[in-house]
């Protein structure tokens, strides 16, 4: 059974539609008219236990009100959503002790107080056993590196320091489902893998359900094998990352360094894309072209120093999907 599914999970926001103007105004005091505007439109899908899933989409597209459905926060307008077997808005205690929930611009920590004593308060609220509460803690401070700053006050962390606490936060009380919202945004490269390397190690060896919703693909390149793609309220896309690649990634190229300059290299079956000094670029199609006979074609013709292959990254498959929709027919995706 999924540890999280929904189906047909639809949100609309009303808000009164007002006339501008003194007349307007008492108008639209006595006779308002409404305007409704779809955040989700239709959201269908199921999560096992220990998944690992990357919920994507442009601004607007209906990613965080999803999320606020989950954890209780918002009452869906129709459909069914269930989490742990729990309505997350009609048992929302219960519902809260099996989630925790990390939001890279707000934070659940204490501002004032030393972090120490804002994962004590955490420990009260959750009612967390003392040993549990220990072993917990112990394992966060040395994974997350936080023992200088444990007894700092939290408005005096860096933003690094007060993200790895918000983490260590959220995961005090062992929850079965973890959401992340813009987890590693504004980190530097050092706290960002370091950032990554805790949420693969948390799904791995504790079986932890995570949402990862963030506009950072490589967070997502670097930890998930399955995305949900959902653009105006709706999933557009729901699968492996390898099957999306190979769908609208079909396009490679092959960077061949030359012994010396040749002015428009010839490779048949791929597209010349440029050339820079010693080095020239091919385009090719992989459902039609190996990339061994492109080499051994290059190495035929020209003097070749050293030969690489670059794939399509996924920030630039989602971005064209945007932009062009997506096609569900392989042979449409060029």
């Amino acid at each position: 059974m999924p540890i999280i599914e929904t189906r047909q999970l639809r949100k609309v926001f009303r808000s009164v539609k007002r006339v501008p103007g003194a007349l307007g105004a008492l108008r639209t005091l006595f006779s308002a008219s409404y305007e409704e505007r779809v955040a989700v439109a239709g959201v269908t899908m199921a999560l096992e236990a220990g998944e690992l899933v990357g919920y994507i989409g442009p601004n607007g597209a209906g990613k965080s009100t999803t999320i606020k459905m989950l954890t209780g926060i918002l009452v869906p307008t129709s459909g069914d959503v269930r989490v742990a077997g729990i309505v997350p808005w009609e048992r929302r205690k219960e519902n809260a002790r099996n989630i925790g929930v990390v939001f890279g611009q707000r934070s659940q920590l204490y501002w004032d107080l030393p972090l120490i004593e804002s994962f004590e308060l955490l420990r009260a609220i959750y009612n967390v056993p003392r040993d549990v509460y220990r072993r917990n803690l112990a394992e966060f401070v040395e994974l997350l590196e936080m023992d200088d700053f444990l007894r700092t006050p939290v408005r005096q962390l860096s933003l690094g320091q007060r993200m790895r606490g918000d983490f260590a936060a959220a995961l005090l009380h062992g929850p079965q489902i973890v959401y992340l919202d813009e987890p590693t945004i504004g980190l530097d490269v050092v706290a960002k893998e370091a950032i990554r390397q805790f949420i693969a190690r948390i799904n791995d060896e504790r079986g932890t359900t995570i949402i990862l919703t963030t506009h950072d693909l490589a967070d997502v390149e670097r930890l998930c094998r399955r995305i949900v793609l959902i653009d105006e309220g709706v999933i557009i896309y729901d699968g492996d990352i390898d099957r999306i690649k190979s769908e609208y990634g079909r396009y490679r190229t092959l960077v061949v360094h030359l012994a010396e300059p040749v002015a428009d290299p010839v490779l048949d079956g791929a597209e010349l894309a440029g050339t820079e000094g010693n080095a020239a670029r091919f385009r090719f199609d992989r459902n039609r072209q190996r990339a061994d006979a492109l080499v051994r074609q290059a190495s035929e013709r020209y003097r070749v120093e050293d030969v690489s292959i670059e794939e399509p990254d996924l920030e630039s498959i989602i971005r064209r999907i945007y932009v062009e929709g997506y096609a569900r027919d392989k042979e449409t995706a060029q």
